[in-house]
């Protein structure tokens, strides 16, 4: 028990200081983010006058995962009648240009708006201070450092990274290796402000530290590529020319997992289980190969903003919720469950 909290406070620590220092020294875009430009807000619905309007930022457009997000809001806004307008950023740590889509929401005249923070404690002050005007704010697939909204529909990442640890192992055992040899697993993240992603590591740890063998280790070096696919390569390169006895990679994004996946078969790194979110490609080849090890774990997304325009007219109407989180729930896919009606259905809407 002793030696279980003594991890559980170095773990904590550990990603604590990560996040510290990841969002300083290792954030190359901190200095340009400003700079980028983001495209003006589209209707997803057909506008009629007199209906409310809804507004949705994403965190990444063109992005398969994000894309689902979107679809999810259209399909809610053609569904209850409403306008859905969206925009968003290209990198997930561009949060001053959110910050700047979120006033041209007030601007425009927002009856609601729903929201994925790129940074959970960046936004966290304009979050509140349009709150405080009285314009519902719903968050979607990630929290804010703040209480100024009214609900956040998510996956319970926290859980997921248990998940994730879980079926890590499951696949090492699967690959054939012992509980007697050394083996290391490597981390690599899109993004060290995230809420979201913070609680996944922290969920990792937590599951592995009391349930993998002891000569299994995760490597404590965890490499993030700041939404930049090529500094990603690089990392997970490094990440299997630098460890001899590396045969594990968790990603906790789709980027990431992106990322792993691909250079994973670059390398024809067979001997190397991947474990990542989302779904995408590159991740799909990967696990219907069957000379390789890999799962992913999928949101919901696409109930994510489905829900959150739904309560956004109800909050609009003057609904009060009672629930500040509604964990939307994950599903683990793997070669063995790709014909599971499940997960199959969570597939389609990916």
């Amino acid at each position: 028990m002793k030696r279980i909290k003594s991890v559980l406070i170095h773990v904590f620590a550990m990603l604590l200081l990560f996040s510290l220092c990841s969002c300083s020294k290792d954030n190359p875009q901190n200095n340009t983010q400003e700079e980028q430009t983001v495209p003006d807000f589209e209707p997803l619905t057909d506008i009629v006058e007199g209906r409310d309007d809804i507004y949705l930022i994403i965190k990444v457009l063109n992005s398969n995962y994000w894309d689902t997000i979107v679809k999810g809001a259209k399909d809610a806004g053609e569904k209850f009648n409403c306008n859905v307008y969206y925009s968003g950023t290209y990198k997930e740590t561009d949060w001053k240009n959110q910050e700047m889509l979120l006033d041209k929401c007030v601007s425009l005249g927002a009856d609601a708006i729903i929201l994925s923070p790129d940074d959970s404690i960046g936004l966290s002050a304009k979050i509140e201070e349009i709150h405080s005007k009285n314009i519902p704010i719903v968050l979607v697939d990630t929290a804010a450092n703040t209480d100024g909204y009214d609900v956040c529909y998510m996956t319970d990442n926290l859980y997921a990274g248990n998940i994730a640890a879980d079926e890590m192992l499951n696949q090492l055992y699967k690959a054939g290796f012992s509980e007697n040899e050394e083996l290391s697993v490597g981390i690599l993240v899109g993004q060290s402000s995230s809420q979201t992603i913070n609680e996944r590591l922290a969920g990792f740890y937590q599951y592995w530290i009391t349930h993998a063998p002891s000569k299994w280790t995760i490597i404590s070096d965890i490499k993030n590529c700041n939404g930049d696919i090529s500094l990603g390569d690089k990392y997970v390169n490094s990440l299997i020319a630098e460890n001899e006895n590396l045969h594990g990679l968790y990603a906790t994004n789709n980027g990431p997992t992106k990322v792993i996946a691909k250079s994973v078969l670059a390398n024809n790194s067979k001997d190397i289980v991947v474990v990542g979110f989302d779904y995408s490609d590159e991740i799909k080849q990967l696990i219907e190969t069957p000379e390789y090890h890999a799962s992913t774990i999928l949101q919901r997304q696409y109930q994510m903003s489905y829900n959150g325009v739904e309560t956004a007219l109800k909050l609009i109407n003057g609904y009060k919720n009672d629930v500040k989180f509604e964990d939307t729930g994950v599903v683990i896919v793997n070669i063995d469950n790709l014909e599971d009606p499940e997960v199959k259905s969570v597939i389609d809407t990916n």
